[in-house]
């Protein structure tokens, strides 16, 4: 066992901060990078040290592999943790981190290498007889012999990138006659987005769920899951709210790809934190779809209903300690629910909005945990992902824990810029939602694009306008709007901002 005294953290943001706090617990010293942009960053100012890397754009700064190297000879660093994005599933980073002499605090790049390929993933799942969507194991280049496969298959169908993520390189064909233009248009993106523009074909799920199985393994073969987490509710294919556990799941069907996800990650010898992606249909069917090598932004959750530190887990894996539960020891108690509070505009495709935080108050109380970077007066970069808090609520039961969240996000409080929050209350008091009858389709079935537009002037806005009257009427001094009214204010839409003058 090596014991890691100094860690890096190649990462910025929420992230950073919260591997930095997990590292402090353990009594091990932090060095957090940062770019030009991110220098007054709370994850810089966390750190016991902190050293710039480059300007602004990261593959300047946080994508600098050498220079992040270069850091970690000067500074007697001994581990790097690459949270999540940037190079935290690059393969030849971590063999540059081995090879260096330090310890990569996540999987092997052999076993990144195997899951971060579509394609190598489901031949290496295959000896162990993983359930996989109907489709092609192979790359395929030639339109003729694809077209025919996918008329074998049955349309819809779905081309996707090998070594895509995120929804890139990814096209959905209905029919025949639209299935040359859209393989080229897979290629073609696959190619600008990965450098590769290697496709496959599946049978295209409708109304699929999004069930993902967070699994940890270390290096003496021992290998457990921590459950599932439901993440159905997207957007462009990216997730915007997970719970756990799943409100579908039986304790058989838990039991059954609980199962799959542990032979996955065997079936790459992987260690440390990782998350193994199903979809599950109408049918409670369920197919093998990617695994992520590193740890997810909706961890969380599982954090929550397991009461582990998966941060801590990783650090001790990455030490060569075993871990200290089997899977008999793991429990699930009460509900977990996660909004990503992203500076975009839902009711204009959640287009990213930028801007300073004019006002930003964390929720509080019981049950309510915030996982961010930014404070108020900070502004939200353009260069990187426009998330700006994980909104994390915990009960005993799922209506619990959707109760808190919705207290949560009204309490809430940003301006300066559109975010998500009112969407998520959209979401939370949906039926659909309430009823755990949704797929990842919610979006396009029930979020019409006018749906967070006020129908009708609310009581917070005639309350206001009074005050505002009365000053322009009398030389008094304003009136004091009550704290709840000035909530609902300046968590409101930007047309309740913009018809009462607050920016």
């Amino acid at each position: 066992m090596t014991k890691i005294t100094k860690l890096l953290v190649a990462n910025r943001g929420e992230i950073a901060l919260r591997v930095l706090r997990s590292a402090r617990e353990m009594g091990i010293q932090t060095v957090a990078i940062y770019s030009e942009a991110d220098r007054n960053a709370l994850h810089v100012r966390y750190a016991d040290e902190a050293v710039c890397v480059g300007p602004p754009a990261s593959a300047q700064s946080y994508l600098r592999g050498d220079k992040i190297l270069e850091v970690c000879r000067q500074l007697g660093v001994d581990a790097i943790h690459p949270g999540y994005g940037f190079l935290s599933e690059n393969a030849e980073f971590a063999r540059m981190v081995t090879e260096a002499g330090l310890i990569f605090v996540g999987p092997s790049p052999e076993a990144m290498n195997i899951m971060g390929d579509k394609l190598s993933a489901k031949q290496a799942v295959k000896a162990y007889n993983i359930p996989l969507v109907p489709g092609t194991d192979e790359a395929i280049s030639d339109v003729e012999e694809a077209k025919r496969i996918a008329s074998e298959v049955g349309f819809p169908i779905l081309i996707k990138a090998s070594a895509g993520g995120g929804g890139k390189g990814m096209r959905i064909v209905n029919n025949a006659t639209e299935f040359e233009e859209q393989m080229q248009l897979a290629v073609s993106e696959a190619t600008s987005a990965f450098g590769d523009g290697s496709v496959f074909i599946e049978k295209f799920v409708t109304g699929p769920r999004h069930i993902e199985i967070q699994v940890l393994g270390d290096e003496h073969g021992n290998i457990v899951h921590l459950f599932e987490r439901e993440c159905s509710i997207q957007r462009r294919h990216q997730k915007v709210i997970e719970e756990a556990p799943s409100s579908v799941l039986t304790p058989e069907l838990r039991a059954a790809m609980g199962k799959c996800a542990v032979d996955v990650a065997r079936a790459c010898d992987y260690t440390g934190a990782g998350t193994v992606e199903f979809l599950l249909d109408e049918h409670k069917n369920f197919y093998f779809l990617e695994m992520n090598t590193r740890l997810q932004v909706e961890h969380p959750v599982t954090e929550q209903i397991t009461g582990l530190d998966l941060v801590k887990e990783q650090i001790k894996v990455a030490q060569g300690e075993p871990l200290s539960f089997s899977q008999d020891d793991l429990t699930i108690t009460g509900h977990a629910l996660e909004l990503r509070v992203y500076a975009e505009d839902p009711q204009n495709n959640f287009l990213p909005d930028i801007g300073t935080l004019t006002t930003y108050v964390r929720p509080q109380g019981p049950g309510v945990r915030v996982d961010d970077g930014f404070e108020q007066g900070m502004e939200i970069p353009i260069y990187y992902d426009p998330m700006i808090a994980k909104l994390v609520t915990f009960g005993k039961d799922r209506e619990e824990a959707i109760a808190r969240m919705l207290r949560a996000i009204a309490e809430y409080q940003i301006t300066g810029i559109e975010t998500t929050l009112a969407f998520g209350r959209y979401v939370l008091e949906h039926p659909a939602f309430v009823s755990g009858n949704f797929d990842t389709n919610f979006i396009r079935d029930h979020f019409p694009a006018d749906a967070l537009k006020p129908t009708q002037p609310d009581d917070t806005i005639a309350k206001v306008a009074a005050v505002l009257g009365a000053m322009l009427m009398t030389d008094k001094k304003p009136a004091v709007v009550t704290s709840s009214d000035a909530s609902a204010v300046t968590t409101g839409s930007a047309w309740k901002r913009n018809r009462l003058g607050v920016r």
